[in-house]
């Protein structure tokens, strides 16, 4: 695990953007001293001598392939073994190159026979910190965190396992579900969102979402039905949601869908504060397969990953949570804990190791943002 000590400041520091000038097209343009020589020898070659004839100077054609190559590199060493499987999702698998606008009711609604099987899905609750619990499945996370005054949950699955994995699993941990005051969803898919109106209608909590994904639930009625929370509260850049003596930070990072949230928070290690980032959404679930407007859309994912590199940062956090155990590892971390003893957590993976995280994300991004600028140049020159 890395070193959490250490001031923001140099982790800030360290914390790598990609810059600017690397996803612009690089041009040579040669002083004017060299175009005058260039140009007199021109004339004395050609005899010309009342008329001046001037070199033109070509551009320099970008190898886009080398470029992708170094960011690919970069994603890796980045990713070591704490992000594989943030670096398979983003950088190696085929992705999914467009955004639903579809509004049919899912499969496992229509038809509860087509529910995916227990086993594919269940996991152990487990009890991470002091005062945050794992109430989520093999794959996709939902967490509680205990406060003085209530229980803050961090979004809520599928509404076929919601009730067994949530309800079940907090009840299993010694938690009382009704002690539910606030439920924080990351984004509005289905993997997320999913035990929201159960949640809220059944003990009456607060629903916190971004307004580009309350427009998408009120959007499409059918896609979300049962798991369509009323309009709550709409969350804003900074906004801060405070319980007892714990307060979470949610922080807009559209990318993976417009209104993505998220989020900086401190937990308890054995009495012990440590600081914590979650990440609301990593891979590319927006269009991505043409220039136009993937470029942009890559644009707009990059600027997020940075920002919470920077967030994370500032707040000194030393765990990287995610709404996908494939994201952070939690089913392998949570078996760990049992046998941790006295040794260090296996969620803290240090300063550095947060920070390595967000830049396999931008550094997978640019990657596949390079394929659409190579396409996109190579249309221009047809």
């Amino acid at each position: 695990m890395d070193d959490a000590s250490g001031s923001s400041a140099r982790i800030m520091a360290g914390a790598e953007m990609i810059p600017d000038d690397a996803r612009r097209a690089r041009t040579y343009t040669p002083p004017m001293k060299s175009l005058a020589i260039r140009a007199a020898g021109v004339l004395v070659m050609a005899g010309c001598a009342a008329f001046g004839v001037f070199a033109q100077t070509a551009p320099i054609a970008r190898d886009f392939d080398a470029e992708i190559r170094t960011s690919l590199q970069a994603a890796k060493t980045a990713a070591g073994f704490d992000f594989l499987g943030t670096l398979v999702r983003t950088c190696l698998l085929p992705q999914s190159g467009g955004e639903n606008t579809s509004d049919t009711l899912p499969g496992y609604i229509s038809n509860p026979a087509t529910v995916p099987a227990r086993e594919t899905w269940y996991a152990d609750p487990a009890k991470v910190f002091d005062n945050l619990y794992f109430v989520g499945g093999k794959l996709h996370s939902s967490w509680a965190l205990t406060t003085s005054d209530g229980i803050i949950l961090l979004d809520t699955i599928f509404p076929y396992n919601s009730e067994e994995l949530i309800v079940g699993g907090m009840k299993r941990m010694g938690l009382n579900p009704t002690d539910i005051k606030y439920v924080i969803i990351s984004h509005a898919h289905a993997d997320h969102i999913g035990g929201a109106e159960m949640l809220q209608a059944r003990y009456g909590a607060r629903v916190v979402m971004a307004a580009p994904d309350w427009r998408l639930v009120e959007t499409y009625p059918n896609r979300y039905k049962t798991m369509a929370p009323k309009r709550d509260i709409v969350a804003t850049d900074g906004m801060k949601i405070t319980l007892g003596d714990t307060t979470v930070t949610l922080w807009e990072t559209p990318g993976h869908t417009p209104g993505t949230l998220s989020l900086t928070f401190s937990v308890r290690d054995r009495g012990k504060p440590v600081n914590v980032v979650y990440s609301g959404g990593t891979a590319f679930n927006f269009v991505n397969s043409t220039p136009d407007p993937g470029i942009q859309n890559f644009q707009t994912y990059v600027n997020s990953q940075q920002r919470m590199a920077v967030q994370a940062a500032a707040t000194g956090a030393t765990v990287l949570l995610s709404n996908h155990s494939e994201f952070d590892d939690a089913i392998s971390k949570n078996r760990m804990i049992a046998g941790r003893g006295d040794g260090g957590h296996p969620y803290d993976v240090g300063a550095n190791g947060v920070q390595r995280y967000f830049q396999v994300t931008q550094h997978c991004a640019r990657a596949a943002q390079l394929g659409l600028e190579r396409q996109q140049a190579n249309a221009s020159r047809r």
